[in-house]
């Protein structure tokens, strides 16, 4: 492959890997939970390996040696479409995995602030430093297997490690805090920008009480409380006043249609 095809491919393949985990995340917080989507994740980029691994050791996917690096056959479309292919099941399982780790690991742990300060030892540093010792095992090991040994073990050695990884995975499941999915925010973050460009002529209330907020909605997400009302982007709140009359008026209804049920038992 000429060097600027090459550039391309690998940016393209960046650009795509960097975008799929906000639709795994957007999948994770919305239906599918956090640990399926993992799950789901995973099996998607070991394809994705698998198939590039084979790609390197079958000769009919990848083009004949050439040492002299001259006058050499670049690789066939039905080649490229296997390269392509496998660069495209590991950007969409990295975008299954990426987003939903290190908030599943956080999930089987209290992450409140009381339990977070009562611990000695932080998630986030013991994840961090793992990722950064993986990486430097891939810069250095597995970059030497490729150079010395071969690319079909050089890749295979990260297949086999991501096969181990799912299995060892599955079989914790049953000891897995999983939570039910809540809803993603980016799906709030849209209607509220949908609700606040049709009501952006409305008036606000002068009472920043007077303002929707739906606490049993925002709980599983205001673990240490709410953020105080401030004067700031008050453009998206324009729909806010209309918003709570109407829950207002739903709830009178409401009460009024218990009382009178409660009335009609009291009758028979």
């Amino acid at each position: 492959m000429p060097l600027v095809a090459a550039s391309n491919t690998l940016t393209n393949f960046g650009g795509t890997s960097s975008f799929t985990p906000l639709i795994g995340a957007l999948c994770a917080d919305s239906f599918a939970g956090r640990f399926w989507t993992i799950t789901v994740g995973c099996l998607i980029y070991e394809l994705g390996l698998i198939s590039i691994t084979i790609s390197t050791l079958l000769p009919y996917f990848r083009p004949p040696p050439c040492p002299t690096q001259v006058n050499c056959q670049e690789a066939t479309s039905s080649q490229l479409s296997a390269l392509y292919l496998s660069l495209l099941l590991t950007s969409l399982g990295s975008g299954g995995i990426r987003p939903c780790v290190v908030p599943f690991s956080a999930d089987q742990f209290d992450m409140t602030k009381d339990g977070v300060e009562s611990r000695k030892w932080n998630l986030f540093n013991w994840y961090f430093f793992i990722m950064g010792f993986a990486s430097l095992s891939a810069l250095t090991i597995v970059v030497y297997v490729q150079d010395n040994v071969g690319w079909g073990w050089g890749l295979g050695i990260p297949t086999i490690a991501m096969f181990i990884s799912i299995i060892s995975f599955m079989l914790g499941s049953p000891l897995y805090k999983t939570v039910k999915p809540e809803g993603s925010p980016l799906v709030r973050l849209a209607q509220v920008v949908v609700a606040a460009t049709k009501k952006r002529n409305e008036k606000l209330p002068d009472d920043p009480k007077f303002l929707y907020q739906n606490r049993e909605l925002d709980a599983p997400i205001s673990l240490e409380g709410s953020l105080l009302h401030s004067n700031q982007y008050t453009y998206m709140e324009e729909d806010l006043e209309e918003a709570s009359a109407n829950i207002s008026s739903v709830e009178k209804l409401k009460d009024g249609n218990e009382e009178d049920n409660k009335g009609f038992s009291k009758g028979e």
